[in-house]
């Protein structure tokens, strides 16, 4: 988190009573059953809240993608996979390591509790997350990277053709939980094996999640650290537990934290929901600010910058004015 962010978090806490600490009641994600396309993009899509859709209709992978089905359908490939020694993978301390292992092998292991081969302990934590042939130039497509699974699922067609970025292909050992973050895309999480519960928070409530970039720092959001995060308990907490089969609908800009519940197989769909030039052409992986957003945000930190000239009564005071002058003309007043 940069400097400035953390001042003004920290004013905004000196400035308001103590806040003890309390549990927070989770909002439980809308669970719709059987909902067409028609239905999600007249009804559901422009809500932009998560929510969790059933009984679609995703081919046979959620009964055929067996730990032994897997193993033999892709064979001996290898795949870059993080390993860590604890359950909560934090990206921002980078507590993992990267390792290569053959997928056959990788899937076994990832099923296990307890390994007898192992990088770093026997009870060590296993994530694959796909990605494109160069991981900086392309994107994560499973008809290209594993192309034999790809034909047993079917994915939700709910957006055009030409909106489809990317579709991820996860595996996650049984207690693996990652890191609090936000994608600039839409996406459907789709849980094909296994179970998850996932904890989302809203966009507006950017202000109590102590961002480093689009990551938070509270990894742990069931047992946070009121000291070091006395803002978090203001977050707005919505939960839902994905089923073999659920598609969980992540609006774009949604926090999201997913622990797996058991070793899972899961599906995600990235798609554009902005004009295709609003998206940084770099980005592969779905979570670079848009090319306007990363703009305002230079012309933000040059303005902060020239503050610093002043003293500091006058930088408080002209700064003041300009979150009231964002607040103004740039906040929404119709959040539900």
């Amino acid at each position: 988190m940069e400097r400035r962010e953390r001042e003004a978090l920290e004013l905004e806490r000196r400035e308001q009573p103590a806040v003890e600490r309390r549990e927070q009641p989770a909002v439980a994600v809308e669970r719709l059953d059987g909902v067409t396309r028609e239905r999600f993009l007249r009804d559901i899509y422009p809500r932009r809240k998560p929510v969790v859709l059933t009984g679609m209709e995703l081919g046979p992978c959620t009964t055929k993608w067996t730990v032994d089905y897997l193993s033999q359908a892709e064979g001996s490939k290898e795949v870059k996979i993080h390993v860590s020694t604890v359950p909560q993978m934090d990206f921002l301390s980078k507590n993992f390591v990267y390792r290569t292992l053959p997928f056959d092998v990788f899937v076994r292991r990832a099923a296990e509790v307890n390994h007898q081969e192992y990088f770093l302990s026997e009870d060590e934590k296993y994530y694959l997350r796909s990605v494109g042939e160069d991981a900086r130039k392309d994107i994560a497509d499973i008809r290209k990277q594993f192309p034999v699974l790809a034909k047993d699922v079917q994915i939700p067609e709910y957006f055009e053709k030409e909106q489809f970025f990317s579709s991820v292909f996860r595996i996650s050992s049984a207690g693996l939980q990652l890191w609090t973050h936000y994608d600039v895309m839409d996406n459907f999480l789709i849980q094909v094996t296994g179970k998850k519960r996932v904890v989302l928070y809203s966009p507006r409530d950017a202000p109590y999640l102590y961002l480093s970039g689009t990551k938070s720092e509270v990894l742990d959001v069931d047992n946070p650290d009121m000291e070091k995060y006395p803002l978090f308990v203001k977050a707005k907490r919505y939960q839902c537990l994905l089923e073999a089969g659920d598609v969980l609908f992540i609006p774009a800009l949604w926090f999201h934290n997913v622990i797996s519940e058991e070793f899972g197989v899961a599906l995600n769909v990235f798609w554009k929901h902005l004009p295709a030039e609003s998206y940084d052409k770099t980005d592969t992986y779905g979570n670079k600010d848009p090319m306007a957003a990363s703009r305002a945000i230079q012309i933000l930190d040059r303005a902060l910058k020239t503050l610093e000239e002043l003293p500091e009564e006058y930088r408080d005071f002209y700064a003041r004015r300009m979150v009231l002058r964002i607040q103004e003309k740039a906040y929404r007043n119709d959040y539900g």
